[in-house]
Parts: C-alpha cells; sequence; structure tokens
C-alpha cells in the first residue's frame, strides 16, 4: 500500500489550528488593538498578525522553509502575491470573523486549507470559541469533533435556512444590491436567512445540515479554500454564483447541500463586481 503523502500535513494542520484557538481565546480576554485594513469595517488585530505569524512558523518548522508555498490573509495584505500555483500550498486565515472577535460576537474560526495542483486536499477550520473542531480531507469525509457530519436532505427551498454576509464593501450600489438580493430570496419564501459573520464558519454549518446554502461576494480564497473541502466531503457542491463552476480565485460562490437549492438561490443573485483574487497589483490599477 502506497505511503499517504499528505497525512502528516493533515495531523499538523489539526494540531496547529487547535493552538491558534488558544491564542485566539487568550487575546479575547486582553485589551484588543485593531487597525483598519482597507475601509472603516476592514478590521484586522494584532491577534491576526500574530496567530498568522505562529501558523506559519510552525508549517516551516515542520515541513522546511521553502518546501511548501504559503497564502495568508495577512501576509496578502501586506503585498504578498495571491497567487496559486501546481506547488503544496497553505491557504490560511488565521482569524475569520476579525470584526465579530473585536465585539466579543462568538463566532471566530482559525481555517486553514492545503491544495497541491491547484487541488484542493484537505481543510481544517477550528471554531475556537465554540470549541469544534471540523476537519475533511479529499475522498474521506467530512467530521467535525470526530463524529461525521452531513449535509442536509431537504430539496423544497421553501423548507430552507440560507445563510448570507454583508461583506465589508460600503459602495451605495453594492450595498443595495446585497439588500436586494437578500430581500428577493427572503420572500421566495424560505424559513429564514442567518449570517454568523464567518464565511468559514457558514460553510461549517452548511456541511452540517444546519443551514441549506451559504452564498457571497467579496469573499476571499482564504476566506472559503478549507471551508470548500468540508462542504464537498460532507455531501454538499459548491458553485458559482452565476451557475458555471466554482473558482477558489473568484471571489464569488454558492454553497449548497444540493444542485435544486443552489440553481434556485442562483435565480435570484444580483451579481456585481469583486477583483480576483490572483490580480496582480499593477492589473488591479488598470
Amino acid at each position: 500500500m502506497a505511503e499517504d503523502p499528505w497525512q502528516s500535513a493533515y495531523d499538523c494542520a489539526i494540531k496547529v489550528a487547535r493552538k491558534a484557538g488558544e491564542v485566539i481565546r487568550e487575546a479575547g480576554e486582553r485589551e484588543i488593538k485593531v487597525s483598519i485594513k482597507s475601509s472603516t469595517v476592514d478590521l484586522v488585530t494584532k491577534t491576526d498578525e500574530r496567530v498568522e505569524k505562529i501558523i506559519i512558523g510552525a508549517l516551516k518548522e515542520e515541513f522546511g522553509e521553502g518546501a511548501h508555498c504559503f497564502i495568508g490573509e495577512e501576509s496578502v495584505a501586506k503585498g504578498q502575491p495571491c497567487i496559486l500555483t501546481d506547488k503544496p500550498t497553505w491557504i490560511i486565515d488565521p482569524v475569520d470573523g476579525t470584526t465579530n472577535f473585536v465585539h466579543g460576537f462568538p463566532f471566530v474560526a482559525v481555517s486553514i486549507a492545503f491544495a497541491v495542483n491547484k487541488e484542493l486536499e484537505f481543510g481544517v477550520v477550528y471554531s475556537c470559541l465554540e470549541d469544534k473542531m471540523y476537519k475533511a480531507r479529499r475522498g474521506q469525509g467530512a467530521f467535525c469533533n470526530d463524529e461525521p457530519i452531513q449535509v442536509s436532505d431537504v430539496k423544497d427551498i421553501h423548507k430552507s435556512i440560507i445563510i448570507s454576509e454583508h461583506g465589508t464593501n460600503r459602495n451605495k450600489d453594492v450595498v443595495t444590491k446585497i439588500f436586494s438580493t437578500q430581500k428577493r430570496i427572503l420572500c421566495i419564501p424560505v424559513h429564514g436567512l442567518r449570517g454568523s459573520g464567518t464565511a468559514a464558519t457558514n460553510m461549517c454549518l452548511v456541511a452540517t445540515g444546519a443551514v441549506e446554502a451559504f452564498f457571497e461576494i467579496g469573499i476571499h480564497c482564504w476566506d472559503i479554500a478549507a471551508g470548500a473541502v468540508i462542504v464537498r466531503e460532507a455531501g454538499g457542491l459548491l458553485m458559482d454564483v452565476d451557475g458555471g463552476p466554482f473558482d477558489l480565485m473568484s471571489r464569488r460562490m454558492v454553497s449548497a447541500n444540493n444542485k435544486v437549492i443552489a440553481d434556485r438561490i442562483i435565480q435570484e443573485i444580483e451579481i456585481f463586481d469583486a477583483t480576483r483574487d490572483d490580480v496582480v497589483p499593477e492589473q488591479k490599477k488598470q
């Protein structure tokens, strides 16, 4: 039997995610110092930066300097490229739900994914304030605290709960489209609309069957990479908001328990532009 090349990486991701969660919990009990990343609603704390350094440092120590590539939210914010190559690559959101963290809203997650040849191999999401460890490997199922999880079997959109977010874009036209979409979906009607404030947690809620679907435009690859593996391995699917194939770098996604629910939601989404994650700064200026 061939040796599993990525089991040690998977095991390390779980261990590192739990350690990062401990740091976040401890930081939440102390004074939180906040800076503004790109707008007054796009926040970054010293904890985000420290936790990302802890995660990347631990992975480099385990696997060697230069052995793997890294896409980290805070590293990209400081100018590092967000390009997914065929090389083994870690995709990291150290604190998904920073605004929640700052306000003490109890949904904050560590999200760690691993891709090889541009294909996601595994994902780990640790909802650290709930102490829930979600994890999945490609082809091996999805779990929460070591118990198998599965998407809901609801196919009637009228019996569904849909989860989404407002994001950090405060352009009036964008906000109008976001609320218009939510109004259209609510009036299908569905049982309800929800939002936890963290994309990674939202995807895990799809995976556990707590909600039928999650959609958003404006998220980033580090928000959803780990959750994407977990949703798929729990029996769900991922699509673009226009009904096309899921593209990790597109900053737009629908994750759902089945295609019936996904297709119905897609009919109501008012799409707006979001610059791809893999567009380099020079291209963004054009």
